[in-house]
């Protein structure tokens, strides 16, 4: 493999060796990122193994970490979200024959740093939000559109924000008079609102959150990549997910705990439904980053990793 600098990635170790089992498989990293996982699991893989990495953001596509894993000729990097990864795999005849995958979930550090990208709250940028910019609707233009109602379900569901009310209230007033244009403004307008600030918590951090899921449609893509996982990986294949907030590892673990222990049949019935063919077992425990891998990655404190393998 090229040597080329990897973007830092969180529970790498433990990811890895939960998702790899046999050296010469077919594995599928979801979510690309700046390269991380892709080129450790490249560094574990023999000659004979294959890895399909997938990445809807245009950036992760065309970075430098992605030209150097290029040059490995086991390593194919495809633009798409991950929820098309069906179709993808069906396309390379791989269907049923993929030994692993894995999802680095939410956003990548690259996509915080450049203000252009419209995704941090700490840097004035356009209010975009976009994973792909080329598809859909920037975060300015639903929030130019959006009606009260729903802009609050988003903040309330999706931002678990306490202050959802009176934040949904202050932009519909401020968007009458002026769009909400950047980031900054949206920042700006969320401070004046949102007075008690969480320890350790911009006040516009569960609203930015918010905002992301709902434009980039994170929870449904991570629903549907689920339903899809069963038919993409062979027997004995692992799913391997890193989520960063309850809502992605609630859906994560409500997953594998259903595929895994069948269907409930309530006792007082006297004649039991045929119980659902079991499709997954889960692997262990969920597995949070070490003390000292938060210490030296913030981004890690967060982070759930699950595992399950395909019966």
């Amino acid at each position: 493999m090229s040597g080329v600098a990897l973007h830092k990635s969180v529970l790498l170790d433990e990811s890895i060796s939960g998702l790899i089992r046999q050296t010469d498989g077919v594995y599928i990293d979801g979510t690309f990122g700046r390269g991380g996982h892709s080129g450790t699991i490249l560094q574990a893989l023999s000659e004979q193994g294959k890895l399909l990495a997938i990445d809807k953001d245009l950036d992760a596509v065309s970075s430098p970490q992605a030209k150097a894993l290029s040059k490995d000729a086991r390593f194919e990097l495809v633009h798409s979200s991950f929820a098309q990864m069906r179709e993808v795999v069906e396309n390379r005849g791989l269907l049923g024959k993929v030994d692993g995958i894995l999802l680095d979930l939410g956003v990548s550090s690259p996509q915080l740093d450049v203000a252009e990208r419209g995704f941090s709250f700490m840097q004035d940028g356009p209010l975009d939000m976009r994973m792909d910019a080329t598809r859909g609707e920037s975060a300015a233009q639903w929030l130019s559109r959006v009606d009260e109602r729903e802009l609050l379900m988003v903040l309330r569901v999706y931002g678990e924000e306490k202050f959802a009310r009176k934040i949904t209230a202050e932009i519909i007033l401020q968007r009458a008079e002026k769009a909400i244009q950047t980031t900054g403004e949206l920042a700006r307008l969320i401070e004046g609102v949102v007075k008690k600030r969480e320890p350790g918590k911009h006040p516009a951090t569960r609203t930015f959150q918010a905002i992301r899921i709902k434009i980039n449609n994170e929870l449904g893509d991570l629903e549907e990549l689920l339903a899809q996982s069963g038919s993409i990986l062979k027997q004995g294949g692992r799913l391997v997910v890193i989520s960063f907030h309850s809502l992605e590892d609630r859906i994560v673990k409500r997953f594998m705990r259903e595929q895994s222990r069948g269907q409930i049949v309530p006792r007082h019935m006297p004649l039991p439904l045929e119980p659902d063919a079991l499709k997954f077992k889960t692997v262990g425990k969920a597995i949070k980053a070490s003390l000292n891998e938060v210490a030296n990655n913030v981004r890690s404190r967060s982070a759930v990793l699950r595992i399950a393998e395909k019966l």
